[in-house]
């Protein structure tokens, strides 16, 4: 009976091996959805934000400058 015992106690640790690396996987491919999803809904807020402050300051510089460039003769283009 030995050499049955060896096969069935073998085969039932190598299920157990198989079914570890199964929940590991999972708990891997788990994580990696969570913290993107978490990462990019933060990053895309900031981005959001800095985008509409970059575009206040930017359309600011565009108001001040446009009459400048309007009032300096020549302003490099000529009809």
């Amino acid at each position: 009976m030995p050499r049955g015992r060896s096969t069935f106690t073998k085969r039932q640790k190598e299920q157990t091996r198989q079914q570890k690396q199964r929940e590991k996987l999972e708990r891997r491919n788990q994580r990696k959805q969570e913290k993107p999803a978490e990462g990019s809904v933060d990053e895309m807020a900031e981005l959001r934000e800095h985008a509409a402050a970059q575009a206040a300051l930017f359309n600011l510089g565009v108001e001040e400058s446009e009459p400048a460039e309007e009032s300096v003769p020549g302003g490099g283009h000529t009809h």
